[in-house]
């Protein structure tokens, strides 16, 4: 497994080797023992999501607060994703900024999402299937979310604003500029 940096401290790509044949192709998805040794951590997951969506669909920007946090490892099964990460992390060298890959059933390659980053996708092929392991299992009181098109961030979903299908509760999601105030003052 090749092992990139991202900008992002702490964010990682992975790109399994894949072996193919006539048959058509097989790769080791994870391998914690690898995957651990590689990235210089000691993350164990435990609890796997998955979700179907279809052109258009925006999934975020999530995140899980304090002793709920969730580092994530996503991947694309089926078709093809814009996915972005941003970096949360007050007094992290990269606070603020974002990472977005193109993820896809094609090119079978992963992101790591370490905690403390707020995460999100948009289907940019026709529809997809997502999958995610996370070190953390989900708390509905501790899950939080920044607003998809903040202006601060000034993401470039790669998806026309007309096209984007956001659910309502997404729609209720802070800006970025709340976040830090926020975190600001529970510091």
């Amino acid at each position: 497994m090749e092992i990139i940096n991202t900008k992002l401290e702490g964010c990682f790509l992975i790109k399994p080797p894949v072996f193919s044949d006539s048959r058509g192709y097989f790769f080791e998805s994870f391998n914690e023992k690898r995957f651990n040794e590689k990235c210089g951590l000691n993350v164990h997951f435990v609890q796997d999501n998955q979700s179907f969506s279809s052109y258009g669909i925006l999934r975020g920007l999530h995140f899980q607060k304090g002793d709920h946090a969730q580092a994530k490892l996503v991947r694309v099964i089926k078709g093809e994703v814009l996915d972005v990460a941003v970096d949360l992390r007050e007094g992290s060298s990269t606070f603020g900024q974002h990472f977005s890959v193109v993820l896809s059933a094609e090119n079978k390659q992963q992101l790591f999402i370490p905690r403390g980053f707020a995460h999100g996708f948009v289907v940019i092929s026709k529809e997809a299937e997502f999958f995610y392991k996370c070190d953390n299992y989900y708390c509905k009181e501790a899950e939080g979310g920044i607003l998809y098109n903040d202006p601060e961030l000034n993401i470039d979903w790669q998806v026309a604003q007309e096209d984007v299908v956001v659910s309502e509760k997404d729609q209720q999601n802070i800006l970025f500029s709340e976040y830090k105030q926020s975190e600001l003052a529970n510091a």
